[in-house]
């Protein structure tokens, strides 16, 4: 990295140099224009002498030349002399425009090199950052070398009825380890309590129990959880869920979201971006995955190398303002995730003081389940049973809610 920089100084100021000399040397032979005529008509008069001696002209039209051009150079060299006070202006604007010029070319450069430049990344070509893609890709860490190294956290507040409910439930699946319900209540409600390696375990259950008939949604929820359980670190383990899911659905949402957050995290950020762009403008309103997406998409599309990228419109999604959007510009992405969270509160304290459509329930519960807070997911779904008892078609849509986020069958 030293040589770079020692190279790149060494040349930037080698070019300054060269236009600097190039600029003094011009200005050094260029004199005045009557000088340059003076020495042109003394060229003529040598030239005049010659033509006589080869006898092209006679002696009678040799001399009235002679006196043409001596007249023209005395007018000429009178000239050269009252501007030649002013000769020196030239030079030092010349001087001025070289120091111009090398602090241009030198100071410019680094500029230029700090804004689109990687100070210590050498230069790659695209197949070789392809190439160490797919190298980071097959070295990453295991499923249990991530969840090794998360750090210790405090337990989230559980309700004492809630947590006896789930030991309880613990003991009936010990002692009926075939019972299917009983493991997908498991899974549930682990991951409500926060307990996503044990959650994945239950649902590993689950797949183990259905076999060939466990769809494209139970694996994908295996993979939801074993991604939780690893802070959000696609494993080895969680990408063969994953494909596994896409084999059975190729549709699956949150399996293609989660196939582009490990695109992402291995060097793929343009793949990433195209899946994530393309699953924003098919996925229909109030899908789970839609709010991690636009938490993430702008920076993912800076990423790719699209400078210029619109988040699409997402019809029935409460969204920021225009003006939200053109601060969340300038937004890092911990802070528009928390701009996320935000909206999802406003939305869960307007439905809880002024109620709201079935629509709006079901994106509530889908949105905190995609944020990761299964405990208050879980209570909106059982208030929005009681405020939808006597409607349901509205009960219908927010269960539909439900059953994306993973709380019910």
């Amino acid at each position: 990295m030293t040589f770079f920089w020692i190279a790149t100084v060494v040349l930037a100021f080698a070019m300054a140099g060269l236009l600097v000399l190039a600029l003094i040397h011009g200005q050094r032979n260029t004199g005045p224009a009557e000088a340059f005529d003076v020495q042109v008509y003394r060229d003529q008069l040598n030239e005049v002498d010659r033509e006589v001696q080869r006898g092209v002209i006679s002696q009678e039209d040799a001399e009235r030349l002679r006196t043409e051009i001596s007249r023209r150079i005395l007018s000429a060299d009178s000239k050269a002399q009252a501007s030649g006070d002013g000769g020196a202006q030239p030079r030092t604007l010349g001087f001025a425009t070289a120091a111009l010029i090398g602090a241009v070319v030198v100071g410019g450069s680094y500029w230029l090199y700090a804004q689109l430049g990687a100070p210590g990344y050498g230069d790659l070509s695209l197949a070789a950052r392809i190439e160490m893609a797919e190298a980071a890709r097959e070295n990453r860490p295991s499923q249990a070398e991530a969840e090794s190294q998360m750090p210790t956290t405090d337990a989230p507040e559980i309700q004492p009825e809630y947590a006896a409910l789930v030991q309880r439930l613990r003991g009936a699946v010990a002692e009926r380890p075939r019972d299917l319900q009983g493991h997908v209540l498991l899974a549930r409600s682990e991951a409500a309590m926060g307990n996503y390696t044990q959650a994945y375990a239950a649902q590993e259950q689950v797949l183990s129990i259905k076999g060939e008939s466990a769809s494209a949604k139970d694996y994908a929820d295996l993979a939801d959880m074993m991604v939780l359980a690893a802070g959000g670190y696609v494993s080895p383990e969680a990408e063969r869920v994953l494909e596994a899911a896409l084999t059975r659905d190729p549709q699956n949402g949150v399996a293609q979201y989660y196939i582009g957050l490990m695109m992402s995290q291995t060097g793929r950020p343009d793949v990433a971006f195209r899946l994530w762009d393309r699953l924003l403008r098919q996925s229909p309103p109030g899908a789970a995955w839609l709010p991690p997406i636009l938490a993430q998409i702008e920076e993912m599309a800076y990423r790719a190398g699209v400078s210029d990228y619109q988040v699409p419109s997402v019809a029935g999604l409460p969204g920021p303002s225009a003006e939200d959007m053109d601060a969340a510009g300038d937004m890092s992405a911990e802070d528009r995730q928390d701009m996320i969270r935000g909206m999802v509160a406003q939305l869960s304290d307007r439905l809880a003081t002024e109620g709201g459509t079935p629509e709006e329930w079901a994106r509530l519960i889908s949105s905190l389940s995609v944020l990761g807070d299964e405990a208050q997911a879980i209570a909106v779904w059982n208030n929005a049973q009681e405020v939808f008892a006597d409607n349901p078609d509205a009960l219908g849509i927010v269960r539909e809610g439900a059953r994306a986020a993973g709380l019910v069958l």
